[in-house]
This record gives C-alpha cells, structure tokens and sequence, in this order.
C-alpha cells in the first residue's frame, strides 16, 4: 500500500435506492475489518431495498442503525457511525470536514442525475457534492439495466468531474462458483480504488503465474 492510501483511515459510504444491497453490506464489511472508520449515510429508499434484497431489517434510526450494524459485522466502539439524511453536521457534509473518500454503493440513477446536477436535497447528496467540489475521491457504483441515454449522459459527466464510475457488472475470469464471489469482484475493485490492500480476488495474472511457477 503506497504513501497516499495509508492516509485513508475514514470512508464516507452511502447506500441508495438501486438493487445491489448485498455490494454495499459487504463493502461495509470489509472496510470495517480493514481498521477503517466508517461515515454510513443510508436513504430511505436504501432500507426498502436492503429489506428486499436480504435478511436484514434496520433500525429506523441513526443510533439504533449503527449499534445493530456494529454488532453484525463486530466493529470497534466508535468505529461506524450512521448520519441521518438531512444531519448538515455531519462530517462529510462539509468541505472543512476530513478529508475522506466517498462512495456511493449501491449508486441508484436518481443519484447520479443529482450529482450531475448539483442538487443538495440531502445528505447524500450534499456529500457527493463536496466530494466533487473539493476534488476528492468519489466512487459511484450503478446497478441498471439497461441504461438510457440520461443515465450514460450522467455518468459521462461525471467521470468527467473526476468522479469513479465502478458499474455492479462483476466478471466471471476469477471462476465465481456463488453469488458471494460475484459480489466480492465487485468489492475487490472498489477496495482497489481506495488503495485498501484485499484478498478477495487475485490480482490478474496472479493464479496463472503461480499455476505456472507450480509445473
């Protein structure tokens, strides 16, 4: 891990609307058991998902929603915090907050449209806008099928913000043999993109070349 990916020591994380809840709960996970300390900002279109998609049904609250997510994925004391969607005191809804990456996982079309727009209706929002406007890191995670011309647009100028687009279109060379290696693909490349060291895939080339130094 180089200089500048060591200094990353909180993660602002964001669950929206999109399908994909199992991306951002493992994202969640490994940031968690990776020492990080973790900004969780979940919309309520999020928990609809999140109740659809898994076994999982959150406390309607902030406080009550980072003590059941502690204690599910055994994070130290003060290490997750849950920020409700229109706290503007939280730390990632300033510029003059730390300085911490942003990502948006799952990321629905919604969001991006308010992104590209400069919309600010809340938290999430506000925090993807100071992202931008501060040059910070800012990774988008979409989950749609198949996207319209509004959706690629958007993302277009994003990218073109400085923003990451990392669509939830996990590949198949690592020979996934569960639903569980699909979704760690994912988490591997945003964890890359963090600069946060993982094992939850080989690197590209890796089994090959041990394959071959193995003969």
């Amino acid at each position: 891990m180089d200089n500048d990916a060591a200094a990353v020591h909180t993660v602002n994380l964001a669950f929206t609307g999109a399908s994909g809840a199992p991306y951002g709960l493992r994202l969640l996970e490994c940031l968690l058991q990776a020492g990080r300390r973790v900004n969780l900002m979940v919309s309520r279109p999020a928990q609809v998902v999140l109740a659809t998609e898994t076994d999982l049904k959150l406390p309607g609250t902030p406080a009550a929603m980072a003590e059941y997510l502690a204690g599910l994925f055994g994070a130290a004391p003060g290490q997750l915090n849950v920020f409700g969607r229109e706290n503007w005191f939280a730390p990632p809804a300033s510029g003059s907050g730390e300085p911490s990456p942003l990502v948006i996982c799952p990321c629905s079309t919604g969001t991006l449209s308010a992104l590209a727009t400069g919309a600010s209706n809340n938290l999430i929002e506000r925090a993807g806008d100071v992202a931008l406007k501060e040059r910070r890191k800012l990774i988008l995670v979409p989950r749609e099928a198949p996207y319209s011309e509004i959706h690629l647009e958007n993302m277009l100028r994003l990218t073109r913000m400085g923003a990451t687009i990392i669509p939830a279109s996990p590949g198949f060379y690592h020979s996934p043999r569960d639903i569980s290696d699909l979704v760690d693909f994912i988490v591997a490349r945003i964890l890359d993109h963090l600069g946060i060291g993982q094992e939850l895939i080989p690197r590209w080339g890796e089994e090959k070349n041990r394959e071959r130094d193995e003969e």
